[in-house]
């Protein structure tokens, strides 16, 4: 750990004390996915599969219950995860990609979901400093995790 770090989070004084954080890990806050937020999921995105929204139907499907867009549990990951690792000196933080995604296990609706970052890499750029990191979105009561996604992102230092 850095000596900023807390439980919970990894922090740094600035983007290049982050290559210290390499091989840490945090583990966010439980997160309710409930049916509401999949209906507008499925609103903004034109995916109306009744897996998602008709709860009837959905019991007697392939999971039991109606589940998650795995997009949207995909699109929380900027939530979930954006209080694990504090930078300093920094005018801003982007996603820059993601390297890898899997939907490992389905998220019925009414679960709650919680974000584990691990920083696997930091490079300085001309952009300012990439960091490559493991997300895990554990899902409560499962021995699988919802989804992994090896993501990329970037600190632009203050100027």
């Amino acid at each position: 750990m850095s000596s900023t770090d807390r439980p919970g989070v990894i922090s740094a004084a600035s983007p290049g004390e982050l290559a210290e954080s390499v091989g840490h890990t945090a583990t966010g806050e439980w997160f309710t996915i409930d049916q509401e937020r999949i209906q507008l999921f499925a609103d903004a995105t034109l995916d109306h599969q009744w897996i998602h929204l008709d709860a009837e139907r959905a019991a007697s499907g392939p999971f039991g219950a109606a589940v998650a867009h795995g997009y949207l549990t995909l699109s929380l990951l900027p939530h979930l995860a954006a209080s694990l690792i504090e930078v300093g000196q920094v005018s801003m933080a982007m996603n820059y990609g993601l390297d890898k995604v899997r939907f490992i296990a389905p998220v019925n609706a009414g679960s709650r979901v919680r974000a584990t970052t691990e920083l696997n890499a930091v490079e300085d750029t001309a952009l300012g400093t990439r960091v490559n990191s493991t997300v895990t979105i554990e899902l409560e009561g499962s021995s699988k995790p919802a989804l992994v996604a090896e993501t990329v992102s970037i600190y632009v230092p203050e100027q």
